[in-house]
Protein backbone atom coordinates (compact mmCIF):
# COMPACT_ATOMS: atom_id res chain seq x y z
CA UNK A 1 0.00 0.00 0.00
CA UNK A 2 1.21 3.59 -1.09
CA UNK A 3 1.27 6.46 0.68
CA UNK A 4 -0.60 8.84 -0.82
CA UNK A 5 0.03 11.85 2.43
CA UNK A 6 -1.71 14.97 1.13
CA UNK A 7 -2.69 16.83 -1.72
CA UNK A 8 0.34 19.08 -0.98
CA UNK A 9 2.66 16.47 -0.87
CA UNK A 10 1.34 14.94 -3.71
CA UNK A 11 2.03 17.41 -5.81
CA UNK A 12 5.71 18.16 -4.76
CA UNK A 13 5.80 14.29 -5.16
CA UNK A 14 4.43 14.45 -8.93
CA UNK A 15 6.95 17.20 -9.70
CA UNK A 16 9.96 15.19 -7.97
CA UNK A 17 9.38 11.97 -9.13
CA UNK A 18 8.16 10.44 -6.23
CA UNK A 19 7.82 11.07 -2.49
CA UNK A 20 10.69 12.02 -0.29
CA UNK A 21 11.16 10.11 2.83
CA UNK A 22 13.85 10.46 5.83
CA UNK A 23 14.79 8.16 8.19
CA UNK A 24 14.93 9.09 12.03
CA UNK A 25 17.51 6.26 14.09
CA UNK A 26 18.44 6.38 18.06
CA UNK A 27 19.95 4.47 19.82
CA UNK A 28 20.23 5.65 23.85
CA UNK A 29 24.29 5.50 24.31
CA UNK A 30 27.53 6.18 22.31
CA UNK A 31 29.88 3.78 24.25
CA UNK A 32 27.84 0.65 24.88
CA UNK A 33 27.80 -1.04 21.39
CA UNK A 34 24.18 0.39 21.06
CA UNK A 35 24.41 0.57 16.78
CA UNK A 36 21.12 1.81 14.94
CA UNK A 37 22.38 -0.25 11.79
CA UNK A 38 19.20 -2.59 12.11
CA UNK A 39 16.77 0.41 12.42
CA UNK A 40 17.79 1.80 9.49
CA UNK A 41 18.30 -1.76 7.33
CA UNK A 42 14.61 -2.11 8.30
CA UNK A 43 13.17 1.37 7.40
CA UNK A 44 15.31 1.31 3.89
CA UNK A 45 13.70 -1.84 2.83
CA UNK A 46 10.14 -0.39 3.72
CA UNK A 47 11.21 2.63 1.64
CA UNK A 48 11.94 0.41 -1.05
CA UNK A 49 8.54 -1.55 -0.97
CA UNK A 50 6.99 1.67 -0.61
CA UNK A 51 8.67 2.90 -3.84
CA UNK A 52 10.07 6.32 -1.66
CA UNK A 53 12.91 7.97 -2.16
CA UNK A 54 15.21 8.33 0.61
CA UNK A 55 17.16 12.22 0.80
CA UNK A 56 17.90 12.24 4.13
CA UNK A 57 18.96 9.58 7.08
CA UNK A 58 19.00 11.14 10.74
CA UNK A 59 20.99 9.61 13.86
CA UNK A 60 21.04 9.99 17.13
CA UNK A 61 23.34 8.09 19.97
CA UNK A 62 21.47 10.00 22.98
CA UNK A 63 18.75 9.65 25.61
CA UNK A 64 15.27 10.05 23.32
CA UNK A 65 13.81 12.00 26.98
CA UNK A 66 14.86 15.38 25.59
CA UNK A 67 14.52 17.10 22.17
CA UNK A 68 18.24 18.99 21.80
CA UNK A 69 19.78 16.32 20.56
CA UNK A 70 21.94 17.21 17.57
CA UNK A 71 20.05 14.91 14.47
CA UNK A 72 16.65 15.45 15.68
CA UNK A 73 17.09 19.35 15.77
CA UNK A 74 18.05 18.96 11.97
CA UNK A 75 15.10 16.59 11.35
CA UNK A 76 13.02 19.41 12.41
CA UNK A 77 14.49 21.94 10.89
CA UNK A 78 14.96 20.03 7.64
CA UNK A 79 11.43 19.05 7.86
CA UNK A 80 10.58 23.05 8.23
CA UNK A 81 12.08 23.38 5.22
CA UNK A 82 10.43 20.65 3.61
CA UNK A 83 13.19 18.78 2.41
CA UNK A 84 11.21 15.73 2.59
CA UNK A 85 7.69 14.31 2.08
CA UNK A 86 7.22 11.63 5.39
CA UNK A 87 9.60 10.66 8.25
CA UNK A 88 10.16 7.16 8.89
CA UNK A 89 10.94 5.61 12.51
CA UNK A 90 11.48 2.01 13.40
CA UNK A 91 9.37 2.99 16.47
CA UNK A 92 7.93 6.27 18.70
CA UNK A 93 9.90 5.79 21.47
CA UNK A 94 13.19 5.84 19.28
CA UNK A 95 11.77 9.33 17.96
CA UNK A 96 11.20 10.52 21.98
CA UNK A 97 10.44 9.12 24.74
CA UNK A 98 9.21 12.47 26.19
CA UNK A 99 6.26 11.94 27.30
CA UNK A 100 2.68 11.86 25.72
CA UNK A 101 2.34 15.88 25.54
CA UNK A 102 5.59 16.42 23.98
CA UNK A 103 5.25 13.46 21.72
CA UNK A 104 2.08 14.63 20.31
CA UNK A 105 3.70 18.45 19.90
CA UNK A 106 6.40 16.99 17.56
CA UNK A 107 3.86 15.09 15.62
CA UNK A 108 1.75 17.87 15.46
CA UNK A 109 4.85 20.20 13.78
CA UNK A 110 6.23 17.87 11.54
CA UNK A 111 2.05 17.93 10.36
CA UNK A 112 2.37 21.71 10.27
CA UNK A 113 4.57 21.83 7.41
CA UNK A 114 3.16 19.34 5.46
CA UNK A 115 5.62 16.09 6.78
CA UNK A 116 3.51 12.82 7.25
CA UNK A 117 5.18 10.43 9.46
CA UNK A 118 5.16 6.49 9.70
CA UNK A 119 6.22 4.30 12.35
CA UNK A 120 7.68 1.15 11.05
CA UNK A 121 6.76 -1.33 13.66
CA UNK A 122 3.83 0.13 14.69
CA UNK A 123 1.51 0.48 11.36
CA UNK A 124 -1.22 2.19 13.21
CA UNK A 125 1.22 5.23 13.88
CA UNK A 126 0.84 6.45 10.18
CA UNK A 127 -0.40 9.78 9.04
CA UNK A 128 -0.50 8.07 5.77
CA UNK A 129 -2.78 5.77 7.01
CA UNK A 130 -6.58 5.55 7.71
CA UNK A 131 -5.95 5.75 11.91
CA UNK A 132 -4.00 9.03 11.43
CA UNK A 133 -7.11 11.13 12.91
CA UNK A 134 -7.62 7.97 15.66
CA UNK A 135 -3.87 7.87 16.47
CA UNK A 136 -3.47 11.79 17.07
CA UNK A 137 -6.76 11.79 19.14
CA UNK A 138 -5.19 9.03 21.21
CA UNK A 139 -2.26 10.90 21.69
CA UNK A 140 -3.77 14.29 22.63
CA UNK A 141 -6.16 12.21 25.15
CA UNK A 142 -2.74 10.61 26.60
CA UNK A 143 -1.40 14.05 26.81
CA UNK A 144 -4.60 15.56 28.39
CA UNK A 145 -4.23 12.83 30.99
CA UNK A 146 -0.68 13.27 31.31
CA UNK A 147 -1.33 17.21 31.74
CA UNK A 148 -3.98 16.77 34.72
CA UNK A 149 -1.73 14.10 36.53
CA UNK A 150 1.20 16.88 36.74
CA UNK A 151 -0.87 19.24 37.76
CA UNK A 152 -2.64 16.62 40.64
CA UNK A 153 1.45 16.10 41.65
CA UNK A 154 1.78 19.99 41.77
CA UNK A 155 -1.02 21.06 43.70
CA UNK A 156 -0.18 19.17 47.10
CA UNK A 157 3.43 20.31 46.99
CA UNK A 158 1.99 24.40 46.36
CA UNK A 159 -0.63 23.92 49.09
CA UNK A 160 2.21 22.63 51.44
CA UNK A 161 4.30 25.03 50.67
CA UNK A 162 1.83 28.07 51.16
CA UNK A 163 0.94 26.54 54.44
CA UNK A 164 4.58 27.14 55.40
CA UNK A 165 4.72 30.49 54.15
CA UNK A 166 5.64 30.51 51.44
CA UNK A 167 4.19 29.92 47.34
CA UNK A 168 7.18 27.96 46.18
CA UNK A 169 7.95 26.23 48.84
CA UNK A 170 11.70 27.74 49.05
CA UNK A 171 12.76 30.01 52.27
CA UNK A 172 12.64 33.15 52.00
CA UNK A 173 15.58 35.36 52.58
CA UNK A 174 18.97 34.02 54.12
CA UNK A 175 19.12 31.39 56.06
CA UNK A 176 18.46 32.45 59.98
CA UNK A 177 21.46 31.55 62.09
CA UNK A 178 20.25 31.35 65.95
CA UNK A 179 22.94 31.87 68.23
CA UNK A 180 23.19 32.81 71.67
CA UNK A 181 24.29 36.48 72.21
CA UNK A 182 25.85 35.07 76.19
CA UNK A 183 27.97 32.30 74.37
CA UNK A 184 29.21 34.64 72.03
CA UNK A 185 30.63 36.99 74.98
CA UNK A 186 32.41 33.94 76.44
CA UNK A 187 33.84 33.29 72.97
CA UNK A 188 35.24 36.48 72.55
CA UNK A 189 36.45 36.72 75.82
CA UNK A 190 38.49 33.90 75.72
CA UNK A 191 40.23 34.81 72.59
Amino acid sequence: MRCSLNSCTLSVAATTGGIRAALYTRVSTKDKGQETANQANQLRGFCNTQHWMIVREYEDHDSGGKADRAQFQAMIADAAQRRFDVLVFWALDRLTREGALETLQHLNRLSSYGVGFHSFTEPYLDSCGIFKDAVVTILGTIAKQERTRISERVRPGLNRARSEGTKSGKRIGRPRAVFSRDQARELRAQS
